[in-house]
Protein backbone atom coordinates (compact mmCIF):
# COMPACT_ATOMS: atom_id res chain seq x y z
CA UNK A 1 0.00 0.00 0.00
CA UNK A 2 2.82 2.38 0.84
CA UNK A 3 4.41 1.79 -2.54
CA UNK A 4 1.09 2.41 -4.28
CA UNK A 5 0.63 5.65 -2.35
CA UNK A 6 4.09 6.87 -3.35
CA UNK A 7 3.37 5.97 -6.97
CA UNK A 8 0.07 7.84 -6.89
CA UNK A 9 1.75 10.84 -5.32
CA UNK A 10 4.48 10.85 -7.93
CA UNK A 11 1.89 10.57 -10.71
CA UNK A 12 -0.05 13.50 -9.28
CA UNK A 13 3.08 15.66 -9.13
CA UNK A 14 3.92 14.70 -12.72
CA UNK A 15 0.44 15.71 -13.87
CA UNK A 16 0.71 19.07 -12.08
CA UNK A 17 4.04 19.79 -13.78
CA UNK A 18 3.00 18.56 -17.23
CA UNK A 19 -0.44 20.18 -17.37
CA UNK A 20 0.88 23.66 -18.33
CA UNK A 21 2.86 22.13 -21.19
CA UNK A 22 -0.21 20.24 -22.38
CA UNK A 23 -2.28 23.43 -22.29
CA UNK A 24 0.40 25.36 -24.19
CA UNK A 25 0.75 22.74 -26.92
CA UNK A 26 -2.93 22.01 -27.59
CA UNK A 27 -3.97 25.68 -27.50
CA UNK A 28 -1.19 26.65 -29.88
CA UNK A 29 -3.02 24.65 -32.55
CA UNK A 30 -6.48 26.15 -31.88
CA UNK A 31 -8.32 29.17 -33.12
CA UNK A 32 -8.59 32.11 -30.76
CA UNK A 33 -12.27 31.42 -30.10
CA UNK A 34 -11.71 27.70 -29.50
CA UNK A 35 -8.88 28.39 -27.03
CA UNK A 36 -10.99 30.90 -25.12
CA UNK A 37 -14.02 28.59 -24.80
CA UNK A 38 -12.28 25.47 -23.49
CA UNK A 39 -8.51 25.66 -22.98
CA UNK A 40 -8.22 22.11 -21.56
CA UNK A 41 -9.95 20.32 -24.44
CA UNK A 42 -8.27 19.10 -27.60
CA UNK A 43 -8.75 21.33 -30.66
CA UNK A 44 -12.01 20.80 -32.53
CA UNK A 45 -10.08 21.79 -35.64
CA UNK A 46 -6.29 21.60 -35.67
CA UNK A 47 -4.71 24.66 -37.26
CA UNK A 48 -1.23 26.13 -37.50
CA UNK A 49 -2.53 29.66 -38.10
CA UNK A 50 -1.00 30.89 -34.84
CA UNK A 51 2.48 29.78 -35.94
CA UNK A 52 2.04 31.36 -39.37
CA UNK A 53 0.98 34.66 -37.81
CA UNK A 54 3.85 34.52 -35.34
CA UNK A 55 6.56 33.89 -37.93
CA UNK A 56 5.21 36.14 -40.67
CA UNK A 57 3.89 39.14 -38.72
CA UNK A 58 6.52 39.51 -36.02
CA UNK A 59 10.31 39.71 -35.70
CA UNK A 60 10.46 36.24 -34.19
CA UNK A 61 13.62 35.39 -36.14
CA UNK A 62 15.40 38.48 -34.79
CA UNK A 63 14.26 37.66 -31.27
CA UNK A 64 15.56 34.10 -31.60
CA UNK A 65 18.91 35.22 -32.98
CA UNK A 66 19.43 37.72 -30.16
CA UNK A 67 18.52 35.15 -27.53
CA UNK A 68 20.88 32.62 -29.10
CA UNK A 69 23.80 35.09 -29.20
CA UNK A 70 23.29 36.12 -25.59
CA UNK A 71 22.70 32.59 -24.31
CA UNK A 72 25.79 31.12 -26.01
CA UNK A 73 28.08 33.97 -24.90
CA UNK A 74 26.78 33.93 -21.33
CA UNK A 75 27.04 30.14 -21.09
CA UNK A 76 30.63 30.06 -22.33
CA UNK A 77 31.54 32.99 -20.07
CA UNK A 78 30.04 31.40 -17.00
CA UNK A 79 31.78 28.08 -17.65
CA UNK A 80 35.13 29.86 -17.81
CA UNK A 81 34.79 32.52 -15.10
CA UNK A 82 32.77 30.41 -12.63
CA UNK A 83 35.36 27.66 -12.95
CA UNK A 84 38.24 30.07 -12.42
CA UNK A 85 36.62 31.64 -9.38
CA UNK A 86 35.60 28.28 -7.96
CA UNK A 87 39.12 26.90 -8.36
CA UNK A 88 40.66 29.98 -6.73
CA UNK A 89 38.35 29.68 -3.73
CA UNK A 90 38.91 25.93 -3.45
CA UNK A 91 42.67 25.76 -3.89
CA UNK A 92 44.44 29.11 -3.65
CA UNK A 93 45.31 30.40 -0.20
CA UNK A 94 45.02 34.18 0.07
CA UNK A 95 43.97 36.67 2.72
CA UNK A 96 40.22 37.20 2.83
CA UNK A 97 39.37 33.98 0.98
CA UNK A 98 36.66 33.00 3.45
CA UNK A 99 35.25 36.52 3.37
CA UNK A 100 35.03 36.40 -0.42
CA UNK A 101 33.26 33.04 -0.30
CA UNK A 102 30.86 34.33 2.34
CA UNK A 103 30.08 37.27 0.04
CA UNK A 104 29.38 34.87 -2.83
CA UNK A 105 26.95 32.91 -0.66
CA UNK A 106 25.33 36.15 0.49
CA UNK A 107 24.78 37.26 -3.11
CA UNK A 108 22.85 34.05 -3.73
CA UNK A 109 20.33 35.17 -1.12
CA UNK A 110 19.72 38.59 -2.72
CA UNK A 111 16.61 38.72 -4.96
CA UNK A 112 17.58 39.62 -8.51
CA UNK A 113 14.94 42.36 -8.73
CA UNK A 114 16.80 44.32 -6.03
CA UNK A 115 19.80 44.68 -8.36
CA UNK A 116 17.92 45.89 -11.44
CA UNK A 117 18.28 49.63 -10.80
CA UNK A 118 21.98 49.38 -9.80
CA UNK A 119 22.57 47.28 -12.94
CA UNK A 120 20.95 49.92 -15.12
CA UNK A 121 22.98 52.72 -13.52
CA UNK A 122 26.27 50.86 -13.95
CA UNK A 123 25.52 49.77 -17.52
CA UNK A 124 24.48 53.29 -18.48
CA UNK A 125 27.52 54.86 -16.80
CA UNK A 126 29.88 52.51 -18.66
CA UNK A 127 28.24 53.34 -22.00
CA UNK A 128 27.04 49.78 -22.55
CA UNK A 129 23.31 50.51 -22.50
CA UNK A 130 21.38 49.23 -25.51
CA UNK A 131 24.19 47.01 -26.76
CA UNK A 132 25.12 43.34 -26.73
CA UNK A 133 27.87 44.06 -24.20
CA UNK A 134 25.35 45.53 -21.77
CA UNK A 135 23.14 42.47 -22.18
CA UNK A 136 25.95 39.93 -21.86
CA UNK A 137 28.75 41.22 -19.59
CA UNK A 138 26.69 41.57 -16.36
CA UNK A 139 25.57 37.94 -16.73
CA UNK A 140 28.99 36.37 -17.32
CA UNK A 141 29.42 35.30 -13.69
CA UNK A 142 26.86 34.03 -11.22
CA UNK A 143 27.25 33.19 -7.55
CA UNK A 144 25.50 29.80 -7.79
CA UNK A 145 27.93 28.66 -10.48
CA UNK A 146 30.96 29.70 -8.42
CA UNK A 147 29.49 27.84 -5.43
CA UNK A 148 28.94 24.65 -7.45
CA UNK A 149 32.42 24.69 -8.98
CA UNK A 150 34.15 25.39 -5.66
CA UNK A 151 32.44 22.46 -3.98
CA UNK A 152 33.29 20.10 -6.84
CA UNK A 153 36.93 21.15 -7.02
CA UNK A 154 37.25 20.45 -3.31
CA UNK A 155 36.20 16.83 -3.97
CA UNK A 156 39.21 16.31 -6.26
CA UNK A 157 42.32 15.10 -4.39
CA UNK A 158 45.14 17.61 -4.07
CA UNK A 159 47.64 14.88 -4.98
CA UNK A 160 46.50 15.06 -8.60
CA UNK A 161 47.60 18.69 -8.80
CA UNK A 162 50.82 18.05 -6.90
CA UNK A 163 51.86 15.54 -9.56
CA UNK A 164 51.18 18.13 -12.27
CA UNK A 165 53.29 20.71 -10.44
CA UNK A 166 56.14 18.23 -10.13
CA UNK A 167 56.02 17.92 -13.91
CA UNK A 168 56.44 21.71 -14.16
CA UNK A 169 52.85 22.86 -14.70
CA UNK A 170 51.91 26.28 -13.36
CA UNK A 171 48.69 27.15 -11.54
CA UNK A 172 46.64 27.97 -14.65
CA UNK A 173 48.04 25.02 -16.61
CA UNK A 174 47.16 22.71 -13.72
CA UNK A 175 43.66 24.14 -13.58
CA UNK A 176 43.05 24.07 -17.32
CA UNK A 177 44.69 20.77 -18.32
CA UNK A 178 44.30 18.63 -15.21
CA UNK A 179 41.57 19.76 -12.83
CA UNK A 180 38.96 21.22 -15.20
CA UNK A 181 38.66 18.04 -17.35
CA UNK A 182 38.03 16.09 -14.14
CA UNK A 183 35.21 18.48 -13.26
CA UNK A 184 33.19 17.62 -16.37
CA UNK A 185 29.99 16.73 -14.43
CA UNK A 186 30.03 20.14 -12.73
CA UNK A 187 30.79 21.87 -16.04
CA UNK A 188 27.81 20.14 -17.68
CA UNK A 189 25.62 21.25 -14.79
CA UNK A 190 26.81 24.84 -15.17
CA UNK A 191 26.23 24.64 -18.92
CA UNK A 192 22.60 23.57 -18.55
CA UNK A 193 21.79 26.01 -15.76
CA UNK A 194 23.52 28.93 -17.51
CA UNK A 195 21.90 28.31 -20.88
CA UNK A 196 18.47 27.94 -19.31
CA UNK A 197 18.86 31.05 -17.15
CA UNK A 198 20.18 33.29 -19.92
CA UNK A 199 17.66 32.00 -22.47
CA UNK A 200 14.75 32.69 -20.10
CA UNK A 201 16.11 35.96 -18.67
CA UNK A 202 13.76 38.93 -18.90
CA UNK A 203 14.25 41.63 -16.18
CA UNK A 204 17.92 42.20 -17.04
CA UNK A 205 17.17 42.65 -20.74
CA UNK A 206 14.44 45.16 -19.91
CA UNK A 207 16.91 47.43 -18.08
CA UNK A 208 19.88 46.86 -20.40
CA UNK A 209 18.34 47.50 -23.84
CA UNK A 210 15.46 49.25 -25.57
CA UNK A 211 16.20 48.92 -29.29
CA UNK A 212 13.82 46.63 -31.25
CA UNK A 213 16.89 45.21 -33.00
CA UNK A 214 18.12 43.85 -29.63
CA UNK A 215 14.82 42.38 -28.50
CA UNK A 216 15.18 38.85 -27.15
CA UNK A 217 12.59 36.08 -27.19
CA UNK A 218 11.49 36.78 -23.64
CA UNK A 219 10.89 40.47 -24.36
CA UNK A 220 9.23 39.70 -27.67
CA UNK A 221 6.92 37.06 -26.24
CA UNK A 222 6.07 39.38 -23.35
CA UNK A 223 5.06 42.05 -25.85
CA UNK A 224 2.52 39.65 -27.33
CA UNK A 225 0.61 39.76 -24.05
CA UNK A 226 -0.32 43.37 -24.80
CA UNK A 227 -1.95 42.46 -28.10
CA UNK A 228 0.93 43.28 -30.40
CA UNK A 229 -0.21 41.27 -33.42
CA UNK A 230 -4.01 41.30 -33.58
CA UNK A 231 -7.26 41.79 -31.69
CA UNK A 232 -8.75 39.24 -29.31
CA UNK A 233 -7.17 37.20 -26.56
CA UNK A 234 -4.48 35.80 -28.87
CA UNK A 235 -4.00 32.75 -26.67
CA UNK A 236 -2.87 30.52 -29.57
CA UNK A 237 -0.23 33.04 -30.73
CA UNK A 238 1.12 33.59 -27.23
CA UNK A 239 1.24 29.88 -26.46
CA UNK A 240 2.74 29.06 -29.86
CA UNK A 241 5.55 31.50 -29.10
CA UNK A 242 6.02 30.04 -25.62
CA UNK A 243 6.05 26.50 -27.05
CA UNK A 244 8.70 27.30 -29.68
CA UNK A 245 10.74 29.18 -27.08
CA UNK A 246 10.94 26.15 -24.75
CA UNK A 247 12.25 23.77 -27.41
CA UNK A 248 15.99 24.69 -27.21
CA UNK A 249 16.04 24.47 -23.42
CA UNK A 250 14.18 21.14 -23.44
CA UNK A 251 16.56 19.70 -26.04
CA UNK A 252 19.63 20.86 -24.10
CA UNK A 253 18.29 19.33 -20.89
CA UNK A 254 17.41 15.95 -22.40
CA UNK A 255 20.76 15.73 -24.20
CA UNK A 256 22.82 16.43 -21.08
CA UNK A 257 20.54 15.17 -18.29
CA UNK A 258 22.54 11.97 -17.71
CA UNK A 259 25.70 14.03 -17.23
CA UNK A 260 24.32 16.42 -14.61
CA UNK A 261 26.67 16.72 -11.66
CA UNK A 262 27.47 13.71 -9.57
CA UNK A 263 30.02 14.72 -6.93
CA UNK A 264 31.68 11.30 -7.13
CA UNK A 265 32.37 11.56 -10.87
CA UNK A 266 35.87 12.56 -11.75
CA UNK A 267 37.19 12.17 -8.20
CA UNK A 268 40.19 9.99 -7.58
CA UNK A 269 40.57 8.10 -4.35
CA UNK A 270 43.79 8.80 -2.54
Amino acid sequence: MAGLAWMAGGLLIAVVYLLPFYVAIVNAFKTDQDASLNPLALPTTWTSAAFSTLFQNSDFGVWTLNSAIVAVCVTLGRIFFDSLAGYALARLRFRGRQTVFAAVVAVMAVPGVVLLIPKFLVINQLGMYDSYSGMIVPLLVDAAGVFIMKNFFESIPVSVEEQARIDGAGTFRTFWSVVLPMARPAVVTITILSFQASWNELPHFIVSSSSPALTTLTKGVASLASGALSAGNQYPIKLAAAFVMTIPVAVAFFVFQKRIMNTSDGAVKE
